[in-house]
């Protein structure tokens, strides 16, 4: 066995996903304010194309964004942008919209023709981390793209990109739009985990841990396989109590239920996003009978595999 860890950044990378993304071009002029409701298991990205505006968090917080800010709001907390602190605010699905394609809609708060207004390109969509979900409670509410400036000057050219699209408004700009911001979201999340994840702590220990990454690393890189404590120990380099202990005390829970979880997460992804037949699904991640996987599908997940593939074919909006 290999004593260098395993590379869990890019496990963690591999596993994410941002899907079922629908954008919205503001376009308001001052005095503005549009709230966004709490959006549970969904993340929030805005892009200033043009500013200035304020971001103000339900929880206190407060940023003042610029033309070219780009920010992340990975758990869906709800949250306001506006010109200023006194602006009565409004809900953002109160402004009448217009479709520009299929997945960005334009929105006008009462822009004044002769000035220059603010524009925020914003979008709501689901964020999986794959097995590594845990993580995002660890993420900070805001996630701002100006920490990673120095650090990925690859960020520039692209957020240059989405501000030409967004203020030209050429044909097709709305789908290049949308597919930078997921590049630049994703780019958001790898910037703060390779920074070694703020000062988030508790599951965070994973990554940070080299003994216990290599445990966690051999359960997603095969998830069909009935792991024991003490396989998993063997793969750490540590006795079983040791491990046992180190595993508890970072992900707050046992390695077996921990891959019960993980297989259910990635059992909603084959499932719902790659459309793979369900007995598939079961045999893949080692359940001997689709009966005994149904079952411990329902105990995690809350409903039936099958109730999820028939939820999961019905448009939703958002």
């Amino acid at each position: 066995m290999s004593l260098q860890p395993p590379d869990m950044i890019s496990e963690l990378l591999r596993g994410m996903r941002l899907s079922g993304v629908r954008y919205r071009r503001i376009e308001a002029s001052a005095p503005f304010g549009v709230a966004f409701g709490f959006a549970p298991g969904k993340a929030q990205f805005h892009f200033v194309s043009r500013g200035p505006a304020v971001l103000r968090m339900r929880s206190g917080a407060r940023f003042a964004l610029n033309s070219g800010d780009a920010l992340f709001i990975p758990n869906g907390d709800p949250h306001d942008l506006l010109s200023d602190d006194d602006t009565t605010v409004i809900p953002v699905t109160e402004f009448p919209s217009e479709p520009i394609c299929s997945t960005v809609c334009d929105i006008h708060c009462e822009p004044c023709p002769d000035s220059d207004n603010v524009v925020i390109f914003s979008g709501c969509m689901d964020f999986e981390l794959g097995g590594m979900q845990p993580l995002i409670k660890a993420m900070p509410e805001v996630m701002m793209v100006s920490r990673l400036m120095s650090t990925w000057p690859e960020i520039h050219p692209l957020l240059a990109a989405m501000e030409r699209e967004s203020m030209a408004r050429q044909v097709g700009f709305a789908g290049i739009l949308a597919r930078l911001a997921d590049v630049v979201a994703a780019l958001i999340v790898r910037g703060w985990v390779e920074a070694g994840c703020g000062k988030a702590t508790g599951w965070v220990q994973v990554l940070r841990d080299p003994r216990l990454s290599r445990a966690i690393y051999a359960m997603h890189q095969q998830p069909g396989v009935n792991w024991s404590v003490g396989e998993l120990a063997k793969e750490a380099g540590t006795s079983r109590s040791v491990f046992a202990e180190r595993f508890l005390s970072a992900t707050g829970t046992t390695p077996a239920k921990y891959l019960s979880e993980l297989r259910m997460r990635l059992a909603i992804q084959y499932i719902n996003q790659e459309n793979q037949p369900i007995e598939t699904v079961a045999l893949r991640l080692g359940y001997g009978s689709l009966a005994a996987f149904s079952r411990a599908f329902k105990r995690i997940v809350g409903q039936s595999p099958g109730a999820l593939r028939e939820a999961s074919q019905i448009p939703q909006e958002i």
